[in-house]
């Protein structure tokens, strides 16, 4: 790579870090309560040294994710930041990975350019990458465990076809082989999606059996290679294999919960869950204001007008530009390096990767369109983007006599997807009060008050939000509150004066006078409720807050 693309390169990734690490403490607004569950079983697991493979509680979740957020917790505190760390890195290396990937698979620094900033400024991108949900992983150990094994598929191509390098290959193919299978494996710890990545390895390893086959091409041993990829990948998902085992219920639980097929009409649902979900990129998004911005494509216009152009304009291209696989291996075309350099399968590549993680997310009856699911979907969407600038580049840069004018249109309109990028996030959706909702504002808020109290006053927290699974016999609603005051273990509970009270079914555990200092915080204010607490306690001072309601005598 010449000066110009490290600096690009370098510029894009700080582009990347700040959109996902600028005020992190206080964007997104509050703590949602998933989160909280995260974080609140990371703490324990630190404070325990009990580091858990998978955590059955809320739905069932692999353990990576918080086992690193415990980590994370612990270097720089019980934080909200601290919480959404990890996942803000893993973003940021991503859009690193995803420059690699696709000049690896393309041949091409500017196309592999146009692919990481489209994701540096992918508004769907950067809202789960200042999220505490483990789904961000999901993108990362794909790209990179790809990138590793196109890469040992190309160092071979490179052997054969270029005899002063086919000693020294061996080293570097065995490397990424065992450096790919791990990252593969252990993307199986990471989100449910991700189970349907075996998949994903059809078209890499068809490549790899052709350059095998090949007569003069047998001094290194590609399948000894593939293998030893699957190996190490099957070493790294082990662990939570052998839980599955041991588990069977946690390995389907949530899948089944959300599967079209306990629907009566699955044909029906399935045909419209494809163009609800192909829907998503270019008219009506996620409408889960944690996921997007309500509503809103997961593509702007800009990009996904790049996208269809990726995804359609290049099919012409295929016959012109590439022979088919058995063609391509045969007559030895390979670029210079040795990358793999054939447009057919690098298309059929980005296809087949789209098209099986559409899957996930189709076979689903869940709050479609859903951004979450269909995370790992970003990747073949910048770069298809990616491509489809680079068809309309290849067509109009001899409209302009000058270079430096090209240059300028195109600065133009990165800078416009950037402050896109900015403004939809942070001045839009940061702002907009729904998102302070959909995170638990409020009861961020209650939890902050609360943890300014001191020991010695005694705190009832009702939980009166229904519809919410229980965790350790708590409402899952109340995580976000425990997160801030410390009191998700019934150790800290006790020592700080908690009690958490369940439902309104519960109000026998309040006490019949209070004798002491008290705080009776209600998470959502039901008027009937105050009504009898007042008349139960008329000294206390009630203020109502933006979700609930707390009632108090101290002064």
């Amino acid at each position: 790579m010449n000066r110009f693309i490290y600096l690009a390169i370098f510029l894009i990734i700080i582009l990347a870090a700040f959109l996902r690490l600028w005020d992190l403490r206080d964007i997104p607004p509050g703590l949602y309560h998933d989160e909280a569950m995260n974080v609140n079983q990371a703490r324990e697991a630190w404070r325990d040294g009990d580091f858990s493979i998978f955590y059955p509680e809320n739905n069932g979740r692999e353990g990576l994710f918080i086992n690193i957020q415990a980590f994370s917790l612990a270097a720089f505190g019980f934080t909200p930041l601290a919480a959404r760390l990890p996942s803000a890195l893993f973003g940021i290396l991503t859009v690193l990975g995803v420059f690699f990937l696709t000049k690896e698979l393309f041949r091409s620094d500017r196309v592999a350019l146009f692919a990481s900033f489209f994701l540096a400024t992918s508004f769907w991108h950067i809202l789960f990458s200042r999220i505490g949900f483990r789904a961000i992983m999901a993108p990362f150990f794909l790209v990179w465990s790809m990138y590793f094994l196109l890469k040992l598929i190309s160092f071979k191509l490179s052997a054969f076809s270029n005899k002063n390098s086919a000693e020294s290959w061996g080293l570097a193919a065995v490397s990424c082989a065992v450096a790919g299978g791990l990252l593969f494996g252990l993307g199986f710890h990471s989100y449910i999606a991700y189970r349907v990545a075996p998949l994903l390895l059809i078209v890499p390893f068809l490549a790899g059996r052709r350059i095998y086959k090949r007569k003069e091409n047998k001094e290194g041993c590609m399948p000894c290679l593939l293998a030893l990829f699957l190996f190490f990948a099957f070493i790294a998902a082990l662990p939570l294999g052998l839980y599955f085992l041991e588990n069977p219920a946690d390995f389907v639980g949530r899948s089944s919960q959300v599967s079209i097929f306990s629907s009566e009409t699955p044909l029906r649902d399935l045909g419209k869950n494809i163009m609800t979900t192909l829907g998503m990129f270019f008219s009506h998004g996620d409408y889960n204001w944690r996921h997007n911005f309500a509503g809103s494509p997961q593509l702007w216009w800009s990009v996904s007008i790049l996208f269809l152009i990726g995804v359609f304009g290049n099919w012409k291209l295929l016959a012109r530009r590439s022979p088919r696989l058995a063609e391509a291996v045969d007559e030895a075309q390979v670029g210079e390096g040795g990358e793999i350099g054939n447009f057919a399968i690098a298309y059929a590549f980005i296809v087949s990767w789209f098209l099986i993680f559409l899957l996930p997310v189709v076979l689903s009856n869940e709050g479609l369109p859903h951004a979450l699911r269909a995370l790992p979907l970003v990747i073949p969407a910048v770069i298809f983007a990616a491509l489809g600038l680079e068809w309309i580049i290849d067509k109009i840069k001899q409209w302009f006599e000058h270079k430096k004018e090209f240059i300028l249109l195109l600065a133009v309109f990165f800078a416009a997807i950037a402050m896109h990028g900015f403004n939809q996030y942070f001045l839009r959706w940061a702002n907009h009060p729904d998102v302070y909702a959909a995170f638990n504002g409020s009861y961020t808020d209650l939890g902050r008050y609360l943890n300014t109290l001191p020991s010695t006053t005694q705190k009832y927290i009702i939980v009166n939000t229904p519809g919410h699974m229980l965790a350790g016999g708590i409402p899952m609603s109340a995580q976000t509150v425990m997160f801030f005051t410390d009191t998700w273990n019934k150790t800290e509970r006790a020592k700080k004066q908690f009690i958490y009270i369940p439902s309104t079914d519960n109000l026998s555990l309040l006490p019949q006078t209070l004798s002491s200092p008290t705080v009776i915080a209600i998470l959502e204010n039901d008027p009937a409720l105050r009504r009898e607490l007042k008349a139960r306690y008329p000294e206390l001072m009630s203020t109502i807050t933006d979700g609930g309601l707390i009632l108090t005598n101290l002064k």
